[in-house]
């Protein structure tokens, strides 16, 4: 539909836009539900893995595919593995990093969130290469990167230095860094230390009250109870309907988008990452962030169906960055990169586009060009955030 209606057209259609104050709120109620829900959750989840634990080992390691309504799906092996880089930032032990590289143009580096790896981003990537040369990253003690060396902490100096001496060996010279949750707050720790170009942080991680966090560390321990349970047996559930939907539902609004090997694969890379804990006990200390990031291009996407970090954590982040450009993903749970690909993809774009006036490509999206076009964030004394947006409408 074009902007301007004319003679005979029909009339846009307007569409009401939340605030970032109603948005935050609305999530207030289902916060405090969800928590008391993911407690009964987890000890139902444990039970659940009790109960496996004690079949039959040769039952539970039986090599025939799972078969259901036609489909069949063999339990994946692991990927190929590498290409690995070994570094020793100043001051550390050497680490090891595994990584992939893809297009050409300014690098872009995209780095995943706990318990992931560098494939969360397999949908978001093709969309980028054209124009940028792209590296996914296996954070240490996730993917195929083996943890980090006994003693040596996975805490958030580690990690950027260890990163910023990747960086270095591969003749990354200040990337644009892109992160999700975990990796947005890594990749705004790399802004502050000076090795990024530019930083995309979606979702990041950190910016939360003290029950906020105990929430999250709830959500992520139940999630890997679930992802301890016996390949075979969660490739059987995330077959069927309710199965599906409660191993991703928590993660995605749209779960149906993911396939089922898709489920099964990012259950096995939670169920591997050797580095799960030594994150969540690192992620207990304060001020994760502090400071500011006054003299480089920040950008806050955040899924307004975010179910782990809720929207009104965007107004913390904006409060201590006030320059950063907010963006909402509408429809967006807390992992947009399977949500909508083409929208991270695109807002990816928009910023590690060179100049102030960079405009968002035309990809059915140009709504989203518009909304953060015309879109002002202002905070008051006490950290309240009034949103406007154009005149509290978008035209589609």
């Amino acid at each position: 539909m074009t902007e301007e209606g004319g003679m005979g057209e029909r009339p846009p259609r307007m569409w009401n836009v939340p605030s970032l104050s109603s948005v935050a709120s609305a999530f207030t109620p289902i916060t405090r539900l969800a928590g008391g829900l993911l407690g009964a959750g987890t000890q139902a989840v444990g039970k659940v893995c009790d109960w496996v634990g004690g079949l039959s080992a040769a039952v539970l390691a039986m090599p025939a595919p799972l078969v259901d309504s036609g489909r069949t799906i063999t339990p994946a092996a692991p990927s190929a593995r590498g290409p690995f880089v070994e570094v020793r930032p100043t001051g550390f032990a050497p680490m090891t990093v595994a990584y992939e590289r893809r297009g050409t143009g300014e690098p872009v580096v995209l780095l995943h969130g706990i318990g992931s790896n560098r494939q969360a981003w397999d949908a978001v990537v093709p969309s980028l290469t054209a124009e940028h040369e792209v590296i996914t990253v296996d954070l240490p003690g996730f993917g195929e990167s083996p943890d980090l060396p006994d003693g040596l902490p996975h805490d958030l100096p580690t990690v950027v230095a260890g990163l910023g001496a990747v960086f270095s060996a591969l003749g990354l010279e200040r990337p644009h860094v892109v992160g999700h949750s975990m990796g947005g707050l890594i990749a705004l720790r790399l802004a502050q230390a000076g090795l990024a170009r530019s930083v995309t942080a979606l979702a990041p991680a950190g910016f939360w009250s003290h029950t906020e966090r105990w929430y999250v560390f709830t959500v992520l321990n139940a999630a890997r109870q679930m992802a301890r349970l016996p390949e075979p047996i969660t490739a059987w559930l995330s077959q069927t309907f309710l199965g599906h939907a409660a191993l991703t539902g928590t993660l995605y609004m749209r779960p149906d988008l993911s396939t089922p090997e898709a489920v099964v694969a990012s259950l096995r890379a939670l169920r591997h990452a050797v580095g799960f804990q030594a994150t969540v006990r690192a992620g207990r200390a304060r001020d994760l962030f502090v400071g500011d990031i006054p003299d480089l291009p920040v950008t806050l996407a955040w899924g307004t169906a975010d179910r782990v970090l809720p929207a009104r954590q965007a107004a913390r982040v904006a409060t201590m960055i006030p320059t950063a450009r907010m963006v909402w993903l509408p429809r967006c749970g807390h992992v947009p990169m399977n949500d909508a690909p083409q929208l991270v993809a695109q807002v990816i774009l928009q910023a590690t586009a060179p100049g102030p006036t960079a405009e968002l490509p035309e990809s059915g999206h140009g709504w989203l060009r518009r909304l953060t076009a015309s879109k002002r964030v202002t905070f008051g004394r006490t950290g309240s955030a009034d949103s406007h947006w154009g005149h509290g409408a978008v035209e589609i």
